[in-house]
């Protein structure tokens, strides 16, 4: 089992840091699994338990300028790491202006990813500033647990608002109740809810649009001013819109009824999906 990977283009080397800071907001743990072409954190929370899970994908090429691994084994060519995305973020914190960054799989008293930064300096020698990050080998008969999350057949999708503007929302009504209901139609309106035995307060979103998909599969059975909607916690839903580094081309929502709602942030060469369980 091996894997190295090295990164020379700063442009591609802020673009990573700003996914791991992403993940690192999102998730205390998550699996890293590492594929020829693909890199994948995964969080697998069991939502059925109340739990948030998140698929984040990324193709290599557009990250790396190196990129080899061998995987466990032939016909299983991957590899799934357990590991702390904070301490992944924090290295590459270090690696602002560096001229190269490389990430390799090592053994130091126990698996680590290694992080090593090359710096700009003055002399003629550079300066290597190198980060050990535990990380624990995840067995190949528990990968099937990270699979990637299936997506319920939803009864609304809808284009997101401006998150910033969702979010500075959310945070106000989180000063006043622990859960908030989003619901949403297929006419392009999303609201967001929240009631206490004191107050009721909703705001409106309008002509945000719908994908193409969604008015096809559910026009047949579906009226579309009829909301689809789920009661979730607040401080997930905060927790998702505060981490958002990742500056997504779209933002979309899937909601199936009182079940779950299923975030999908898309850019050139990420896509983030990230699934928040409805309360009873």
């Amino acid at each position: 089992m091996r894997f190295r990977a090295k990164i020379v283009d700063l442009g591609c080397l802020n673009h990573f840091t700003r996914v791991s800071n992403t993940i690192s907001k999102l998730a205390k743990t998550c699996t890293l699994r590492l594929s020829p072409d693909k890199l994948y954190f995964i969080l697998s929370d069991k939502v059925a338990n109340g739990g948030v899970s998140m698929w984040c994908e990324l193709g290599q090429g557009n990250f790396f300028d190196e990129f080899q691994m061998e995987g466990v084994a032939a016909d299983h060519n991957e590899i799934y790491l357990e590991l702390t995305p904070e301490n992944l973020s924090r290295a590459l914190k270090t690696a602002q202006n560096a001229k190269t960054v490389k990430i390799k799989l090592t053994n130091k008293h126990c698996p680590c990813l290694t992080v090593a930064v090359e710096l700009p300096s003055l002399s003629s020698s550079s300066r290597i500033v190198t980060h050990d990050i535990p990380v624990g080998v995840i067995p190949r008969k528990l990968w099937t647990d990270f699979r990637e999350p299936t997506v319920p057949d939803f009864d609304v999708s809808i284009y997101l608002p401006v998150l910033k503007t969702m979010k500075s929302v959310v945070e106000r009504m989180k000063n006043i109740s622990n859960h908030v209901v989003i619901e949403a139609n297929l006419k392009g309106e999303m609201n967001l809810k929240i009631e206490t035995d004191l107050v009721c307060i909703t705001t409106h979103f309008k002509d945000l649009g719908n994908p193409p998909w969604a008015s096809e599969d559910a026009s047949q059975d579906r009226d579309s001013e009829n909301m689809a909607e789920a009661r979730i916690d607040i401080k997930k839903l905060l927790q998702f819109l505060a981490g958002q580094q990742v500056n997504p081309t779209k933002a979309l929502c899937n909601i199936v009824h009182n079940r779950i709602v299923h975030f999908i942030l898309l850019h050139e060469d990420v896509s983030l999906q990230y699934f928040i369980p409805a309360l009873s």
